[in-house]
């Protein structure tokens, strides 16, 4: 065991660099590696099927995070795309395959329907991650080949529950075979449908009203692990609830994203499950190129390529028809098209179940996976085409207009909303900026949500929160927290990430302004200097100044103040220098004000008269 992951590792390493530095993305590296350690290249690995069902887990991770990013309102503003754009796209698809497998590789028509079925679907792992890598998942054609892998992950559902009417085996062996794995199954259809609808529900509600308290206690036991734990837990457990009652896990655990996008835990969560996602989701394509059978692929090299071009060209005319349909604009078509035009994971899970029921031979079994997988390989291939030849192509048209953002892209990143970042969020917010606001206090996102505002729970200064909160997208990032060290962390942090962000610092006190300046943060204010100055300019007031010649000095120690931190910070740390270039800057200052006063003493003398000879 420990010598296959250590195989998995290495191959990840080697593989997946290179193929980004080629600019062939993650997931065609992660193919690759699998490939290479597989049992038909190097023999590094032997057979992939129990690694698969643990990498699948990687699939359904993502469609968690998916889901976290999907606020029910978006979700139903996507509704006519995911029923139209994708109940079509399965429909005809299917309908097609059924036909040229039925007619033209002449297949009983059970086998040929299931063969349908299966191939309609597309890979939701490599489209929704090269999407996103590429940044193409926010134009039209990615929001449009989102909508149509959820209807497919929906779909999944009734096919599981139409492949035993193909079936030839004998349901009841078959039945008694996989009683383990479902616990409903020997129910009455209705009585089935009425557990799933009501632990669809029972997930709904606890997502509302339960896990809201329970990620509060967590968290206030300021305990990172434990949250990443329950995180963990959470996703594991609803898939494995779902898979019990014969529902897709991956649609389970999206659908508990949907539901806890609304939770100020939300960037958490994101930030504690991505890495394992990626982990898994990189097993999972290591996996599928590792089961591609290269013996068979060398014995009927022409009937797969046939298979394969056959599969692709079938689906990308399809999907390019309802492109056209749909009106997706331009090169938009394309991309539409060539992302979704393979196969998907979802058909070895259901090859699984096609064996069994024999509704598929060994060898159609054999000859279907591989078709899938290979198409699953070319499938960053031809987003490459696309993003190398065709988008390049019509660059010059202009032919594309991004599509309206679901949710206004994140402008400015709060970290810290206690009583000072409260004032600069109050000000950007009625200024019409859309904020992402970050705080590290429970029971201060609490309160605040009282008073209509939304703050997301997350220690700010992880790389991974920064991210998921939209640092990649944001123009500006506040940091108002209140502790001087996790201020320069994060600046620091902000600094080697995220180089176009930029950045306004609290300053606790002059020491810790000079910190700032010292790594280059120029744009800070220190939290009592401006209120202690107004409150000095009212003592002037009250001690008989006129208003004018108050706000005047105010403005003349404020300036000098200001130039005086940048001549000192250099010579801060170095206490003789900087204790006699202090004292020197405030006999300046007295001279400063001094001279101002004698100023306003002469202009208020001659005040009426000639004063020709003193002006």
């Amino acid at each position: 065991m420990l010598e296959s992951a250590l195989i998995y590792l290495a191959a990840a390493i080697v593989a997946v660099p290179i193929a980004k530095r080629l600019g062939l993305g993650s997931v065609l590296g992660y193919l690759l590696a699998g490939i290479l350690i597989g049992p038909f290249l190097f023999g590094l690995v032997g057979d992939q099927t129990d690694t698969m069902h643990f990498a699948e887990f990687g699939v359904v991770m993502m469609l968690f995070l998916v889901g976290l990013e999907l606020h029910p309102s978006r979700l139903w503003k996507l509704r006519h795309s995911i029923i139209g754009l994708g109940g079509l796209q399965v429909t005809l698809s299917t309908l097609i395959l059924f036909a040229a497998c039925f007619y033209i590789l002449e297949l009983r028509w059970q086998t040929a329907m299931a063969i349908g079925l299966m191939l309609a679907l597309s890979s939701t792992a490599i489209v929704l991650q090269t999407l996103t890598e590429k940044g193409w998942i926010k134009q039209e054609a990615g929001q449009s080949s989102f909508s149509v892998l959820l209807f497919q992950d929906i779909a999944v559902i009734p096919i599981l529950a139409l492949l035993p009417l193909l079936a030839f085996a004998d349901l009841s062996a078959v039945a008694n075979d996989q009683s383990h794995g479902n616990l409903i199954e020997h129910f009455p259809v209705y009585v089935q449908v009425l557990i799933s609808v009501t632990v669809i529900a029972v997930i709904i509600l606890a997502g509302k009203y339960v896990s809201a308290p329970v990620f509060r206690y967590i968290a206030n036991t300021r305990l990172r692990e434990l949250f990443t734990v329950f995180a963990l837990f959470l996703v594991i457990t609803i898939a494995v609830l779902m898979q019990k009652i014969g529902l897709s896990p991956a649609l389970g655990t999206f659908l508990a994203g949907v539901v806890l996008a609304e939770s100020d835990f939300r960037h958490e969560l994101e930030a504690d499950i991505e890495p394992f996602k990626g982990l898994l989701l990189g097993l999972f394509f290591i996996t599928v190129g590792a089961s591609i059978d290269f013996e068979l692929f060398a014995e009927q090299f022409n009937n797969i390529l046939f298979l394969v071009i056959g599969l692709i060209a079938i689906k990308a005319f399809v999907l390019y028809l309802l492109a056209t349909l749909f009106k997706l604009p331009g090169k938009q078509k394309y991309l539409f098209a060539l992302a979704l035009a393979q196969g998907g994971e979802f058909a070895f899970v259901l090859l699984s179940l096609t064996s069994s029921l024999q509704i598929l031979d060994d060898t159609q079994t054999k000859f279907t996976t591989l078709v899938v997988a290979m198409s699953m390989l070319l499938a960053p291939l031809l987003l490459i085409f696309y993003d190398k030849v065709i988008d390049k192509k019509s660059l010059a048209d202009n032919s594309y207009e991004p599509t309206d953002e679901i949710e206004p892209t994140t402008q400015v990143i709060i970290a810290g909303y206690g009583r000072f970042g409260q004032i600069i969020g109050r000000l950007l917010s009625a200024q019409g900026y859309h904020l992402s606001i970050l705080d590290h206090s429970p029971s201060q996102i609490e309160l605040l949500k009282r008073f209509g505002n939304k703050v997301y729970y997350g220690d700010a200064s992880r790389q991974d929160l920064l991210e998921a909160a939209g640092a990649d997208e944001a123009q500006l990032l506040v940091i108002a927290i209140d502790d001087a060290d996790k201020i320069i962390e994060l600046a620091q942090l902000a600094q080697k990430h995220f180089p176009n962000l930029k950045i306004v610092a609290r300053a606790r006190d002059r020491r810790h302004a000079y910190q700032l300046m010292s790594i280059g943060i120029t744009a800070f204010k220190r939290e009592s200097f401006d209120s202690a100055l107004n409150l000095g300019i009212e003592a002037l007031k009250l001690l008989g100044n006129d208003e004018k010649i108050a706000h005047r000095a105010g403005k003349l120690f404020s300036d000098h103040d200001h130039e005086s931190m940048k001549l000192l910070a250099d010579l801060w740390g170095d206490d003789d220098s900087y204790g006699v270039a202090v004292k020197q800057r405030k006999e300046d200052l007295q001279q400063v004000l001094a001279k101002d006063r004698a100023e306003l003493a002469n202009l208020n003398t001659c005040h009426g008269e000639n004063c020709e000879e003193q002006k």
